[in-house]
């Protein structure tokens, strides 16, 4: 199967931002219009292509089965801070100190998700990380047995409740500083993207992402300088600021104990917890407190960052969920 062709939109969002998305098919996959629609969102730091060793996995894992089964299309969208939004947004950007919330970047692409394009569509929503509360927040204000999604798949999702946030604040607040804190002053430019390759080999977290992610991540994560240097398209600052902005974490969470009962939720996690903590994680399956899930999974060698530590392993977690997902969604029977 050949890979994916790739096409970029650009789509007007909320408070005069931009969105960018990329939307990923084959020949074949066009035909294919009873099967699924993969929608992606990514972590506070990253960008859309981060996805793309996940996406071109799927499509050829798929591509020979049922018809429900294969993939249709796939769009993976960026922060309008984030990636080639933030560098349409460079100027608006300037007058937004206090960031871009995943409140707006969910508000964006529920307005896609709504959108004619869309219509008839089995959308499956990917979200991870910070990504994960943003494809939860896009089912806000909408009936559950109207909801466009026939699942959802959230892979180290940092949503959490306000009580149990609050329970262990001190611990939460105390991880949130350190990751402001090292983001603010981390290194943002070099002199070119070889030399950029070659300091991110060396150090953490960067070096234990697969080659390809790596190559992503220079690629596509930063830009050329009129001075001819390379820096990251996602300002440290906008990206610092958006750790302390917790309030779509706790309304995802809030979220998730409505839509899991239409709706089928899988979880998926790295085996290498190294960033959400187990209270939290036991808490987003616990069906005492109304959150059932349709599945909980963890990828052996992986941390938080399992979208770039194994985007192979990754995809292999997600094949048997797409393959159990029904012809109609649950939220319409």
């Amino acid at each position: 199967m050949t890979l994916p062709a790739i096409e970029t939109y650009v789509f007007d969002a909320p408070s005069h931002l931009k969105i960018v998305a990329k939307r990923y098919t084959t020949t074949l996959s066009t035909h294919d219009v009873g099967g699924l629609t993969l929608v992606f969102t990514h972590c506070i730091g990253s960008h859309k292509e981060q996805w793309e060793p996940v996406i071109q996995h799927l499509f050829r894992s798929q591509y020979t089965k049922d018809k429900r089964y294969r993939i249709r299309e796939a769009w993976s969208f960026d922060w309008q801070n984030h990636g080639d939004a933030a560098v349409l947004n460079r100027e608006a950007l300037k007058l937004r100190p206090k960031g871009v919330s995943a409140y707006e970047w969910s508000e964006a692409i529920a307005e896609f998700i709504r959108s004619p394009r869309m219509k008839g569509h089995r959308i499956v929503g990917l979200g991870h990380s910070a990504g994960a509360a943003t494809v939860l927040l896009t089912t806000k204000g909408i009936p559950s047995n109207e909801l466009p999604f026939v699942a959802m798949i959230l892979i180290e999702p940092t949503i959490v409740t306000r009580e149990v946030f609050n329970e262990e604040r001190e611990d939460r607040m105390s991880a949130m500083d350190f990751a402001v804190t090292a983001t603010s002053t981390r290194r943002d430019n070099w002199r070119s993207r070889e030399q950029a390759l070659a300091y991110f080999k060396k150090r953490l977290p960067w070096g234990l992402w697969d080659p390809r992610a790596l190559q992503i991540l220079v690629d596509h994560g930063l830009e050329t300088l009129p001075s001819g240097e390379v820096a990251l398209k996602c300002d440290r600052k906008q990206e610092a600021i958006s750790y302390p902005d917790v309030e779509p974490h706790f309304e995802g969470a809030l979220h998730l104990g409505r839509v899991c009962h239409t709706l089928p939720i899988h979880l998926i996690w790295g085996a290498r917890n190294d960033f959400v903590p187990d209270f939290i994680r036991d808490s987003l399956s616990d069906a005492k407190e109304g959150r059932i899930v349709a599945s909980v999974t963890k990828v052996k060698d992986a941390g938080h960052l399992v979208v770039q530590e194994q985007p192979t392993l990754l995809a292999e977690a997600i094949v048997p969920i797409l393959d159990g997902i029904g012809p109609v969604p649950r939220s319409r029977l």
